[in-house]
């Protein structure tokens, strides 16, 4: 009851709307060939659904301090999904993909398990990030020394984690007063032509520019530039995404809706759709070739938007309970838990699980 009273409902609406916008986004995954428009509105969700999601995701990690208490919930609420989640992806996409032999590994995530060992490492390392004098600079160069680096590898998906560092990074220092600022009734007016003139530059980009730089999962050599290109695109991106972040918040209500209860389940929309998104492809629902004009986008879409606000609400939370919210008690030693103080580490409430999704 505690956490229900103290639940933020702009932050809740917040991250429904962004688990909507990143199962539309791999709806749309097997339409982008064939439509110019579709590859454009993907680009364009891809620049600010996960920079969105990771800024929130830092802004509720202030408090993080490495108590017995929070690393147990970093163990319940990242570690165990992600063995759970990266398993089943693999045993599933061994029967969709048609590859028999997909090995079980937990150093290399698969399909969307990255976040999860990305948000865990993010979390470990708040201290240190709480600690350094000019925290979001350091963050940059890291980012951007990452691009240079091809040998780096697919272990933890390290690549990724380093390139969206800043976004977390810039979200542990943000208060309840910066959330305030986007939200006023000029930011959201003027993120309307944000918005618009960012759909026309990815239009026009679509032919020109891969869209692969707002994954942030490889090196600049990996996409086929100039190692110098790295770094500089770091910085652009950075810099476009925070725009349509901070556009996107400003259009986030601030008061209870229909789908603020939703908010808490979207760790499960999250890891659920992807199986839906995978098993699409496999079942051939994007066989007709009206599914590929206009009238088949809109529908992918609201489907899309339809089968992940499903997968939040309390009955499924319910069933899946025991994967994404494991209670396992029994693993942890109870008098690591007792006679610890509790420091006022920051103004908000500490949770150290994956808050963004929960």
């Amino acid at each position: 009851m505690e956490g229900t009273k103290q639940r933020d409902a702009f932050f809740d609406n917040a991250k429904y709307l962004a688990i909507v916008l990143v199962a539309m986004g791999h709806a749309w995954e097997p339409l982008r060939d064939g439509s110019r428009t579709v590859m454009a509105l993907y680009t364009l969700v891809y620049a600010f659904h996960m920079p969105a999601f990771i800024v929130i995701s830092g802004y509720f990690s202030r408090g993080f301090d490495a108590r017995p208490e929070q690393l147990k919930r970093l163990v319940t609420g990242l570690v165990v999904p992600y063995v759970v989640f990266e398993t089943a992806y693999t045993l599933f996409t061994r029967w969709t993909d048609q590859v028999p032999d997909r090995p079980v590994t937990l150093l290399d995530p698969l399909y969307l398990t990255w976040f999860l060992v990305a948000l865990f490492i993010w979390r470990l390392t708040t201290p240190l990030w709480r600690s350094v004098r000019r925290p979001l600079p350091v963050a940059l160069a890291v980012a951007m020394l990452a691009t240079l680096g091809p040998s780096i590898g697919n272990d933890l998906d390290l690549q990724r984690t380093l390139q969206f560092l800043p976004y977390f990074v810039l979200g542990l220092y943000l208060k309840p007063e910066h959330f305030r600022l986007v939200r006023r009734r000029a930011v959201r007016i003027g993120a309307v032509p944000v918005f618009m003139g960012a759909f026309v530059a990815a239009y026009w980009a679509v032919p020109r520019m891969s869209s692969a730089w707002f994954y942030h999962r490889d090196s600049a050599q990996e996409l086929g530039a100039p190692a110098w290109y790295g770094p500089v695109m770091t910085l652009v991106t950075f810099g476009c995404s925070m725009l349509l972040v901070a556009c996107f918040l400003a259009w986030v209500p601030g008061r209870r809706m229909w789908f603020t209860v939703l908010g808490a389940g979207t760790l499960y929309g999250y890891l659920l759709h992807g199986f839906v998104a995978q098993g699409a492809k496999f079942w051939g629902w994007y066989a007709p070739a009206w599914v590929h004009g206009p009238l088949g986008c809109i529908a992918v879409t609201v489907v899309a938007a339809g089968v992940v606000t499903v997968l939040c609400t309390p009955p499924v939370r319910q069933v899946f309970r025991f994967a994404v919210e494991p209670r396992i008690s029994w693993a942890f030693r109870q008098d690591a838990f007792r006679g610890r103080p509790h420091p006022a580490v920051a103004p908000c409430r500490d949770r150290s699980g994956p808050e963004l999704l929960r």
